[in-house]
């Protein structure tokens, strides 16, 4: 079994086919997928999409791009939606330096905002960290200081120095469909050097399909290609990735139930 950790299945690109999409997935193997809330003040259509599988959960939480839109929303509030048996993770949020769609202090701020939320439930924070390691992984250490929280990097296309100060903190990283394409040797480097308890992977759904499905759009069933790619850069074999991958999935995602 395999997990699709994040995805982003109320997307528009999936509307026309969802259940063909999540019916794929089955037929690959991947016994769980993570939908990750970007908007909530869009969380109903999440929720909603989430409620209508069993094998889909979700999370709660604003991406970097939207912080500022969305600056009203407190620690509070969303404590108060994880109440909800389907939302599992908060986030996705973080820091994101190369759209900018939002100010510095918008997202650190928003970021901050999760963290706590994080640390109060238990449940971990999705972090989307895009050409910002240094501030990712200063707010990271500031933070864990007050206490600590589970995270996971997720997407990373960061540098090692951010990967060994996140695992430093207790965080795990995920790897997606990026760490297929063959000019990131560096990636797969960092990829080899995460201890294995750390390790997930996901897509990104529907954004950066893996090789050889490069350039179309991403879905989770194509979270095996990954995982592959993962194995080869370990240089173990694909069963120790699934099997390790999954086993780290449950523990960092404690609340959603093992397949029976």
């Amino acid at each position: 079994m395999l997990i699709d950790s994040h995805c982003h299945l109320d997307f528009p690109d999936f509307a026309a086919e969802r259940d063909a999409i999540v019916s794929r997935a089955r037929a690959a193997g991947i016994g769980r997928m993570v939908t990750i809330s970007t908007k909530v003040h869009k969380f109903a259509d999440i929720r909603a999409i989430a409620q209508a599988y069993d094998d889909v959960f979700c999370s709660i939480g604003t991406h970097p791009h939207y912080a500022d839109k969305e600056s009203d929303v407190t620690t509070a509030d969303l404590v108060k939606l994880t109440n909800d048996p389907k939302v599992v993770a908060i986030g996705e949020a973080g820091l994101d330096y190369f759209r900018n769609n939002s100010s510095v202090e918008g997202q650190e701020r928003g970021f901050r905002r999760h963290i706590a939320a994080a640390r109060e439930t238990g449940l971990p924070l999705v972090i989307h960290a895009r050409e910002a390691d240094d501030d990712i992984a200063r707010i990271l250490e500031e933070e864990s200081a007050k206490g600590a929280f589970p995270f996971v990097l997720h997407c990373f296309t960061g540098g090692q120095d951010l990967a060994k100060r996140g695992v430093a903190l207790g965080g795990y990283v995920s790897f997606s469909g990026v760490i297929t394409f063959k000019r990131n040797e560096a990636l797969r480097a960092v990829a080899a050097s995460i201890p294995a308890g750390r390790i997930l992977i996901e897509t990104d759904a529907p954004y950066l399909a893996p090789e050889p499905y490069r350039g179309k759009r991403n879905e989770p069933a194509y979270v095996t290609n990954t995982a592959r790619a993962l194995a080869a850069a370990r240089n173990t074999s694909f069963e120790t990735v699934s099997k390790q991958t999954t086993e780290n999935f449950f523990r960092l995602f404690s609340k959603v139930p093992r397949p029976a």
